[in-house]
């Protein structure tokens, strides 16, 4: 069974986004984009590296180049104290 979204988060993942520029199997001298999301763990990207090992063992068009960010949703919130307050009518 798959965890949602937020268990995850609360198990360490964060929203992992790459953009893998590879070339044309007949066409070597162009360059196309593919963008991949999953949740991942940083700093090791397990479940990135196993998509990169899986295009490189099953796509034809071979990698030129992968960007990637990553991005933890759960963080500390914003608190503010608050001293005083004001009626109006």
């Amino acid at each position: 069974m798959a965890a949602s979204e937020t268990e995850l988060m609360l198990k360490g993942y964060g929203l992992t986004t790459a953009e893998m520029l590879y070339r044309m199997p007949d066409y070597r001298s162009v360059l196309n984009s593919f963008v991949w999301q999953d949740y991942d763990l940083a700093p090791d990207y397990p479940r990135l590296f196993k998509f990169i090992e899986f295009w490189q063992g099953e796509i034809e068009g071979p990698l030129h180049s992968v960007r990637f960010t990553h991005r933890k949703m759960i963080a500390p919130g914003e608190w503010r104290n608050v001293v005083g307050e004001f009626r109006y009518h």
